[in-house]
């Protein structure tokens, strides 16, 4: 089904129920049945289940620049192993002004969505649709994990990372204005309500997949209000996880630390903007952002993307030679298959994507090799188990 096309956020209270009932859900729906399992590999969201084992219904946003490329690679893909999944597409762009209403309203009765980049014109006082999704959806956790993946040297070995940031405030508020020609005001709002919210994200994530340490970014030896009420929610809610280590960084130490010795670090917690930053640092450190898988999670909604933002619409030379990396996006819709409670269908994809990773035969140029798109979306169809 294709659309061609030219909210309300919950109270405090509501959204803590929420919290605590999507982790009942998911400690409830995490023991495999008689047909499925969970690798100890397969990450966890906190989210309602939708249900098992019925087809789903998943909204979907080509995007711009290599998106239109890297979805119809994962719609092939699906469709090669007979994932329970439809998709119902719309086209939009990312320099639309506002997102369409169609859109929105297919996510939310959907409450699942994969998409392509959208690109953010910069500049101009176009905002940015990205931001318009989480904000409205109240997508408050962006979750990406940045590892090695075997077959793939890079600098670093033993990275794995996973980098909970808060999606819904920050600097990314976009409250900005000019005071008088020439002076501009931008606003950058902390909550006690957002900042424990994601805190909590983190430890159960770290928690339930047995992650053993948790770091807090921050810059509150400048932004002592702002980002001090940050980390006296982080430390708050460490208190009520005493099994799992908590330490704390400085931005600019943290990303120092990051391309000197990352595999120090293991769940990583931050505000909305040193997020971007560090998920993209960490990327680039595991091995390229084209193989980097990613979420943003809400208590009632999903949207799986590229995990890190760093060329993830590419440019004009890759969309000429039909060499866009769908790696990235293939991995997020493992993730996304594991959200739904298809994990079976989640461990074949993951397995035939990393197994042609390590085959090293069919691999795009920003992962040393010089294949096609289509190539590298034939190699995963024939590795399908």
């Amino acid at each position: 089904m294709v659309h061609e096309l030219s909210s309300n956020r919950p109270t405090a209270p509501m959204a803590r129920r929420s919290i605590a009932k999507s982790l009942i859900g998911l400690l409830l729906s995490s023991k495999p049945g008689p047909s499925s399992r969970l690798t100890a590999s397969g990450s966890v969201t906190y989210m309602p289940s939708p249900g098992e084992g019925a087809p789903r219904v998943v909204t979907l946003i080509p995007g711009d620049g290599i998106g239109p490329y890297v979805t119809d690679a994962v719609e092939q893909v699906m469709k090669a192993m007979h994932a329970p999944v439809l998709f119902e597409k719309y086209d939009i762009r990312g320099d639309m002004k506002s997102v369409p209403e169609e859109v929105m309203a297919s996510i939310k009765k959907n409450k699942v969505c994969l998409k392509g980049g959208l690109h953010t014109p910069v500049g101009g006082g176009v905002n940015s649709l990205n931001v318009q999704l989480r904000k409205e959806l109240d997508l408050y956790a962006s979750l990406v994990n940045c590892c090695n993946l075997p077959g793939l040297p890079t600098r670093h070995e033993n990275v794995d990372i996973v980098v909970i940031r808060e999606n819904t405030e920050g600097e990314y508020s976009g409250l900005e204005h000019e005071v008088v020609p020439g002076v501009v005001e931008s606003l950058k709002v902390i909550t006690k309500f957002c900042s424990e919210r994601i805190a909590l994200y983190a430890f159960e994530y770290a928690n339930l997949n047995n992650r053993k340490k948790v770091t807090a970014v921050h810059k509150a030896n400048i932004m002592k209000l702002a980002d001090g009420l940050f980390l006296e929610s982080c430390r708050e809610v460490a208190k009520r996880y005493p099994g799992i280590k908590y330490n704390e960084i400085i931005v600019d130490n943290c990303c120092m630390q990051l391309v000197s010795k990352p595999e120090q670090f293991d769940v990583m917690v931050t505000p909305n903007l040193y997020g971007n930053l560090v998920a993209n640092t960490a990327a680039g450190i595991a091995g390229g952002t084209g193989f980097m898988p990613g979420g943003n999670v809400g208590a009632d909604h999903a949207i799986f993307e590229q995990g890190a933002s760093a060329g993830n619409v590419g440019n004009i030379k890759i969309l000429d030679q039909k060499k866009a990396n769908p790696v990235a996006l293939l991995l997020s819709s493992a993730m996304m298959l594991r959200h739904l409670l298809f994990p079976s269908f989640a461990d074949r994809l993951e397995n035939a994507v990393k197994g042609v990773i390590l085959e090293g035969k069919c691999r795009t140029k920003d992962l040393g090799g010089d294949s096609t798109t289509q190539e590298v979306v034939d190699a995963v169809i024939a590795a399908l188990d």
